[in-house]
């Protein structure tokens, strides 16, 4: 359908440019099973994905991405005023897709095997979760896992921090800790949690596993990673849950690491430990 023949919405009063802004809360997201992405990037994911019920484009917006306009089921122009009023950011990128708040379910999860998981526990920060879920989804983790009293991650802000990662790959949300370490531990996967004082180091960890003479704990095999509040990181009960306690090392004089950072690291040396080839020993 040509541009100039979309509906326009020029009002940003009208009811529809308020329902869809009602969906930077939460109540309403929970309410209608709705929620917004935003820029041309996550529009472009949630497209591709199919999960773009809506889509609400400037003129201009629309003429620059054709490619995602042509994808959506469901399109309407907007003027920048009514599109500003449709989001909570200072500076709307033209593009907001309405996506249904689907989550993924532990048990078929957990039934596909997967090498490697990421776990948010009770992580309140929007922008940490989704900047978490975007590493997780670059270093090629199968799934990301949030524990109850996590944020939403449908939350506008960390829909926009995983720039369109949101929908490459299963999300889980509302679990306990204790009752997802023992699903995870139970199928097959090894859990570790992050701690400054962990008891054993990360750099050590990969070492034996790119030299093929890892000990107890072997990042090659499955694994989960359990990352903590951004505060108050994982207390004791949380941390001895885990089948081990894992630190960063910090080379400098930095106190610690923030956790999205530890986050990357972590899971970058998991995904590089899985796809290392077998290591040669010398004869």
């Amino acid at each position: 359908m040509p541009h100039d023949a979309l509906p326009v919405l020029s009002n940003p009063r009208a009811e529809r440019v308020r329902a869809v802004r009602a969906l930077t809360g939460r109540s309403a997201r929970q309410r209608h099973g709705r929620f917004l992405a935003e820029g041309p990037q996550a529009v472009r994911e949630a497209v591709a994905a199919g999960a773009a019920l809506e889509l609400y484009a400037t003129a201009e917006a629309a003429a620059r991405h054709p490619g995602i306009v042509a994808g959506a089921p469901r399109v309407w122009t907007v003027t920048d005023e009514v599109l500003a009023a449709m989001t909570d950011t200072v500076t709307p990128q033209g593009l907001v897709a309405v996506c249904p708040t689907t989550t993924a379910d532990l048990d078929e999860v957990l039934a596909t095997q997967p090498r490697l998981v990421a776990v948010l526990n009770e992580v309140r920060d929007p922008g940490n979760a989704g900047t978490v879920l975007r590493a997780a989804d670059a270093a090629g983790a199968d799934a990301v896992v949030l524990t109850s009293s996590s944020v939403d991650v449908f939350n506008p802000k960390c829909v926009r921090s995983t720039a369109g990662s949101l929908f490459h790959l299963p999300v889980v949300v509302g679990i306990p800790l204790a009752d997802l370490v023992t699903a995870l531990q139970r199928t097959g996967s090894t859990v570790l949690a992050t701690d400054g004082e962990g008891e054993f180091d990360l750099d050590d960890l990969a070492d034996a596993a790119a030299l093929g003479a890892p000990g107890r704990i072997d990042l090659r095999r499955r694994t989960a990673w359990v990352f903590g509040n951004e505060a108050a990181g994982l207390d004791e009960a949380e941390r001895v849950l885990a089948d081990a306690v894992v630190r960063v090392p910090l080379h400098g004089r930095a106190e610690s690491l923030n956790l999205a950072t530890a986050a990357v690291v972590c899971l970058y040396a998991s995904a590089r430990a899985h796809r290392a080839p077998s290591p040669t020993r010398p004869s």
